[in-house]
């Protein structure tokens, strides 16, 4: 059975570092790779860099650590949205192994 993912988008590394703390620390769950990404209009927001959290577990465990991750991320710079699938299916499961983080 594929397990939940949850995925957090906050502004800068150091928010998702936070977060990812904050969501582990609150539930059993697991932590992905994280994403990057720069806009466009990277120089109009708070961090010019978004990154991805994503959290593996069951749906009441992402559940909570995506909320603890909110909370922990708007104390650094703020989240910027979230979202929760319960059972990704298997094409949604190979996109969500993408990354950025090591391309420049």
């Amino acid at each position: 059975m594929t397990s939940a993912v949850g995925m957090i988008e906050v502004y800068g590394l150091v928010a998702a570092f936070v977060a990812g703390d904050a969501g582990c620390k609150a539930a059993n769950v697991t932590i992905e790779t994280f994403d990057r990404n720069k806009p466009a209009n990277a120089d109009s927001l708070p961090v010019p860099l978004i990154i991805m959290v994503k959290f593996r577990g069951s749906v009441d465990d992402v559940r909570a650590a995506v909320d603890a991750a909110e909370v922990a991320a708007n104390k650094v710079s703020g989240v910027i949205t979230k979202h929760i699938i319960a059972r990704p299916e298997t094409d949604t499961e190979k996109m969500l192994k993408l990354n950025g983080l090591d391309k420049n």
